[in-house]
């Protein structure tokens, strides 16, 4: 790049705050603007945009519930198992005062005293024949108490732990049996104590009425003392746990699946859980009549559901605790709603705690998928939400495909019908990018026409207003030299069309291709028509942007020949103050044709103006003098930087053309790079052309000559841009991203 040029960038001025202010409204206005076009006419987008705000507020809701139901069932949970403890140690206290109720009662004590005396020492062996009598005086002392409170048989033990009495014989002089320490020690150093469950070391009758070692016991122990408040013994009360322990348990089942439920301190269950059944199939129980889980079932995590068929790969011995046992154990009361495992493995939200003084867990439990239930119910409710706005969209999609087909195929069958209103088609002239140029005559009339028509399958929001702007412009012009528009309609089927008269000849960039170079009279003869043109639209505050030889069409009119037509209002800017952001065809980009574009018009595409246009007729004049553009480029971007920076060849010194200084000096007049050295209307550039030796020497005979000698032109049309242009032409559409945005921003030159 010019180290000058680029001198000159960096020490212009920086545009004024309020231009880039304005520029970003502007922007902002224009991605709302687009921004509402897309949603208004992507109808299928809409049940989308539904899912996402529902999604959001799913999840605002969701969490919201999520959040009170974990409050609830949090308070519930911990409410139950409080009750459940407080039933529970009320129980436990109505036990213990019991037995020592009975341990103080003054006949049962004299009778332990008289069992306790004769002769033997602590840690003899009893005798029981001298005290068998004294037994059965105890067993009725303690009947009555033990029927009121559904005690099953009872024991006495002395200080070395031997049992002196009992309701079972096959008791009475055992010593330190490993289930009774822990309760013997404790009633022995003052404690009236209730047992954990343990499995009877003596024959019981079981649920099935049989009797059997191992049945589920417990005991409530008081010290027995003697006058002079010593402990001498122990009182033991036994007790069938699943007749009321067990019951005050089943009294926190919760639902279908909440239970509450008692352990010892090696996680071993100490009550009846409510699955007995499925632990059977599960094979967690014995198949057999009556099995029951208590103290058979160890409370341990299988770390896989086993209620879906899943097992573990260790023995249960070797599995670690469930969670809320591992935690009661170690001595903490907590609390879980985001769930765990049972001894199922199924998924579970619960609350413990731990009583020391009993050395047993209780915990309440709920399977969390029924504690959750309506969380589930709202999440699948959210989901059959989503999935039908979804099946909407795609059905509103498929159904916008299918109509906009069929909208295109209606189109065409039209067009093919060679029927378009109160027109008929008669062949195609043209056909670009956007549209179709076809001759045409109407109905009535019977005048040709030549029809522009929006591709059938390009028609959407954008291409329409550019369409409808382009015969708007276009239809404000009334100059002779400028192209004349007669109707503008759109049929039942969605074609778009406007009628503009139809010009029988050939346009400049043809002329020069076909013909050659054009003798200085007649360049300058057409350049005056030109100018004609654009002093109108330029009055009216309108910038053609795209003046370009494919533009101006040369023809015979009547009697007169090389009448000029300018062509293609498609890219006009608006340049008045109150419509200063109406642009068509690119907004704020760049828009034209490079090889006829301005400096200007590449470095700062919203600052154009008429002088802007003077350029590109400068460029035409030097285009119809030597048949070359004025600049030539390997590439776009080179291109354009010779527009910015590079001085033109004078038209003389290109080949063999000759040309007048005066005419030369008006050229190159145009092509100044600053704007304020061009002329600064197209009147001005008129007078500049009327002041040349060559003016007005192009004459009606000449023309007529000219027209007679050669053909009438390259087939005739009316076209526009979106005609097929020459090969020599670089269109507007290439890529011109290349060009840094950073020219955009460029003080207008000072005038």
């Amino acid at each position: 790049m010019n180290p000058l040029n680029l001198f000159r960038r960096s020490t212009r001025p920086s545009p004024p705050p309020q231009a880039h202010m304005t520029w970003a409204s502007r922007s902002i206005s224009k991605t709302v603007t687009r921004t509402g076009v897309f949603l208004k006419k992507q109808l299928w987008i809409w049940p989308i945009i539904a899912v996402v705000i529902l999604s959001v507020i799913g999840f605002g809701v969701r969490h919201a519930i999520e959040t009170t139901i974990k409050a609830n069932v949090s308070s519930g949970l911990q409410s139950l198992v409080t009750l459940e403890t407080e039933m529970l140690k009320k129980w436990f206290a109505v036990q213990e005062s019991t037995a020592e109720s009975l341990a103080n009662d003054a006949q049962v004590r004299q009778t332990v005293y008289e069992i306790l005396q004769p002769g033997t020492v602590p840690g003899a062996a009893v005798d029981v024949a001298p005290t068998r009598d004294l037994h059965s005086k105890l067993a009725t002392e303690l009947a009555a108490a033990m029927a009121a409170h559904d005690y099953v048989g009872y024991i006495v033990a002395n200080k070395a732990k031997h049992i002196v009495s009992s309701s079972h014989a096959a008791l009475i002089g055992e010593q330190n049996i490993p289930e009774y320490e822990t309760f013997l020690d404790r009633a022995l150093d003052g404690d009236t104590i209730v047992s954990p469950p343990f499995p009877s070391v003596v024959m019981l009758k079981s649920g099935d009425g049989r009797n059997r070692m191992g049945v589920p016991t417990m005991y409530a122990c008081s010290p027995i003392r003697d006058a002079s408040f010593q402990i001498i013994g122990v009182l033991g009360l036994q007790i069938r746990p699943e007749r009321e322990f067990t019951q005050i348990l089943q009294l926190g089942q919760v639902g279908t699946s909440g239970e509450t439920y008692a352990f010892n301190s090696e996680g071993l269950m100490i009550s009846n859980s409510r699955f007995d059944e499925e632990l059977i199939l599960l094979g967690l129980l014995p198949d057999r009549e009556h099995s029951q889980s208590m103290l058979e079932l160890m409370v341990r995590d299988p770390g896989v559901d086993m209620t879906v068929g899943e097992r573990p790969e260790v023995r249960r011995s070797q599995l670690p605790m469930t969670k809320n046992a591992a935690e009661a154990i170690a001595g903490n009361s907590g609390l879980d709603v985001d769930g765990y495992r049972d001894y199922r493995g199924v998924s579970v939200i619960g609350a413990w705690t731990w009583l020391p003084k009993y050395g047993i867990g209780l915990t309440t439990e709920v399977e969390a998928s029924q504690a959750f239930r309506p969380l589930v119910i709202l999440q699948r409710t959210f989901l059959l939400i989503y999935t039908l706005l979804i099946l909407s969209a795609i059905a509103i999609f498929v159904f916008m495909v299918v109509v906009a087909r069929l909208q295109r195929q209606a189109r065409a069958a039209v067009i093919e019908a060679q029927q378009l209103g109160q027109y008929t088609l008669e062949g195609k002239l043209g056909e670009g990018g956007m549209g179709v140029v076809y001759k045409g005559r109407h109905s009535m009339m019977r005048r040709p026409t030549a029809i522009k028509l929006l591709h059938a399958d390009k028609i959407d929001e954008n291409s329409i207003k550019h369409f409808e702007r382009e015969v708007q412009i276009t239809c404000q012009l009334n100059h002779f030299n400028t192209i004349a528009i007669y109707d503008y309609g759109r049929t039942p089927e969605g074609v778009f069309y406007y009628a503009m008269e139809y010009l029988d000849g050939i346009d400049l960039q043809e002329l020069v291709r076909k013909y050659g170079p054009q003798p200085e009279r007649r360049v300058i003869h057409i350049l005056l028509q030109i100018c004609n043109s654009l002093f109108e639209a330029h009055s009216k505050g309108l910038v053609h942007r795209d003046i370009k030889p494919a533009n101006v069409m040369l023809n015979r009119r009547g009697c007169e020949p090389d009448v000029v037509k300018v062509l293609d209002f498609g890219l006009v800017k608006a340049i008045e103050p109150q419509t200063h952001h109406t642009m068509l065809g690119g907004g704020g980009g760049l828009a034209g044709t490079p090889l006829y574009m301005s400096p200007e018009a590449i470095q700062a595409p919203m600052s154009v103006d008429a002088r802007t246009d003077i350029y590109a007729v400068g460029a035409v004049a030097y285009f119809l003098l030597t048949g070359e553009p004025v600049f030539a480029a390997a590439g776009l971007t080179e291109l354009c930087q010779k527009h910015i920076d590079e001085a033109p060849v004078p038209p003389s010194k290109r080949g063999n053309t000759n040309v007048s200084s005066d005419l030369e000096d008006a050229i190159l007049s145009c092509l100044e790079k600053s704007r304020a050295k061009r002329p600064q209307t197209a009147r001005d550039l008129a007078q500049l052309l009327l002041r040349c030796n060559e003016a007005k020497r192009w004459t009606i005979e000449d023309g007529d000559r000219w027209w007679g000698r050669h053909e009438r032109g390259s087939g005739g049309s009316s076209r526009s841009d979106d005609a097929a242009d020459s090969p020599a032409a670089v269109e507007a559409t290439l890529d011109l991203t290349q060009l840094s945005s950073e020219n955009e921003d460029k003080d207008k030159d000072e005038s």
